[in-house]
């Protein structure tokens, strides 16, 4: 099964198509060819797959979710901890739901 860290939008490119998230003090950056030209605006949350920003969602959810996240991630060393950010953006589609 895959899970999504909400992501916040910290930058996005010129031309609308990239972006800059910070995924619990993680930064990266993101492709928003999935999502229309005005959509996404800095300060947004968004959930992505494979490098895609896939939805937007709201604030109160976002943080709610992060808020879960950390307290799993209190449970994990700090190797464990890195590794589970940086691979949220990697999941295969294995047909878990």
């Amino acid at each position: 099964m895959c899970l999504s860290i909400p992501s916040k939008v910290v930058k996005i490119s010129e031309d609308k198509t990239m972006c800059t998230v910070d995924t619990m003090g993680v930064q990266r950056d993101a492709n928003l060819m999935m999502m229309g030209e005005d959509d996404i605006q800095i300060g947004d949350y968004v959930l992505l797959h494979i490098g895609f920003v896939m939805n937007k969602i709201d604030d109160e959810e976002a943080l709610a979710s992060i808020e879960t996240y950390r307290e799993i991630l209190e449970l994990m060393d700090e190797e464990e901890r890195k590794q589970a950010i940086l691979d949220d953006d990697n999941c295969e589609n294995r047909g878990n739901t």
